[in-house]
């Protein structure tokens, strides 16, 4: 098999990569390990800014979207019985963010690459990768029980924390910045009415959040011990400490049948360089951020934005300027990333290991940021997305 770009991983990534190289007429195929009707059910994100909507836009795959998704203008984070309301209409004009699930994100970019006649090969597992450093390198893997290769010009690693491709880059090549929060947050999904905004809520038992998957699913968190055995939380405890952690108040909370339950580890990962040879690396594939900042899908797609374009002047011109830039172009906007996730976890989650001295720092930052609308500017700013920097 030979194509232009062999692409590891169907996520949000490597579809949106494989549908802008398709539409500048450079030959892709995609390889992921799962079936498609994993990926199509996989609940994950559900909060997208406005240049990942815009990119949905772009790519003629947002029909749905627009008739399902559900504007989210205001993000409130509640305190001590309080609420801090981050207004976006207000703070950042013309920009705020969109509640549709990642899972349907997939299903749509799937749909729209399937129609468009892109290769996507399912339960396709890719075993390993060569010749990374020549002209040629080549993707294995097998599928249907046969043990085949993909020849390509570039290989895009878009496979996730746990795919081969970052790994295959030698690990003396590669800088390693990492951090694990000693906590996880216990999620649920439920058929229940939800909040009518993102709830963020910092309270003494720890942190929870409300939000939004549709009209009539909610997606709820608490925070928990990294290593929580669910078989300690009932349906009826989950709902109790979502009831008091949040502040709700009477009837506020609307309770119903819970269909997901799971366990999210809170980590920050950014590896670098994230690109070797002819290898480059975007989404998880290279770096993760905790939950909190609602930036994991939203980043995957700004790496896209960046190596599509990088890649289409190569193929167009023979230039690898903008190759030879990516990992860089690409970083700056990920440590701003990850430096807004790190705040928001920081902000609302109860360390053990906190003094009462930290206590009251975390306490005085809220209570600053319920008083100043520029410290709430700048939540905003992040929330719906900083604008891009021109690569």
């Amino acid at each position: 098999m030979r194509t232009q770009v062999g692409i590891v991983g169907a996520g949000p990534a490597g579809l949106f990569l494989a549908l802008l190289l398709q539409r500048a007429g450079v030959s892709c195929t995609v390889l992921e390990s799962r079936s498609r009707e994993y990926i199509e059910n996989r609940v994950r994100a559900g909060v997208l800014e406005q240049g990942t909507v815009d990119l949905m836009e772009d790519l003629g795959a947002a029909d749905r979207l627009r008739r399902e998704s559900m504007p989210d203008p205001r993000l409130d984070i509640r305190y001590n019985g309080g609420v801090i309301h981050i207004d976006m209409p207000t703070l950042t004009p013309g920009k705020i963010v969109t509640v549709y699930g990642q899972q349907e994100v997939v299903k749509d970019l799937i749909a729209t690459a399937l129609s468009r006649s892109i290769p996507i090969l399912f339960e396709a597992e890719a075993s390993h990768l060569d010749g990374l450093t020549t002209a040629r390198p080549a993707i294995h893997f097998k599928h249907e029980g046969e043990a085949k290769t993909l020849e390509c010009d570039f290989i895009a690693g878009c496979d996730g924390f746990h795919g081969i491709c970052r790994p295959a880059i030698p690990e003396h090549l590669m800088t390693v910045y990492d951090r694990i929060f000693p906590f996880g947050w216990l999620g649920i999904l439920a058929e229940s009415k939800p909040f009518p905004e993102m709830s963020y809520s910092n309270h003494e038992r720890g942190f929870s959040l409300a939000s939004r998957r549709s009209p009539t699913l909610s997606r709820l968190y608490v925070q928990c011990a990294i290593d929580e055995d669910l078989n300690g939380w009932s349906d009826r405890r989950i709902w109790d400490e979502l009831q008091l952690r949040l502040y709700a108040g009477s009837g506020e909370l609307a309770e119903g049948p819970i269909l997901q339950k799971g366990v999210t580890p809170c980590r920050a990962y950014v590896a670098a360089p994230m690109n070797y040879g002819r290898l480059y690396l975007a989404g998880d594939a290279v770096h993760i951020v905790p939950p909190t900042g609602a930036k994991g899908l939203n980043l995957a797609a700004a790496d896209i934005r960046v190596l599509s374009r990088a890649l289409i002047e190569f193929f167009r011109t023979g230039s690898t300027a903008r190759l030879d830039r990516y990992s860089d172009t690409c970083l700056k906007r990920v440590w701003k990333g990850v430096r807004y996730s790190n705040y928001m976890t920081s902000l609302l989650h109860r360390f053990e290991a906190h003094t009462t001295f930290e206590r009251r720092v975390q306490q005085a930052e809220l209570e600053y940021l319920a008083g100043s609308v520029a410290a709430r500017t700048t939540i905003a700013e992040n929330y719906v997305g900083l604008p891009f920097e021109e690569d």
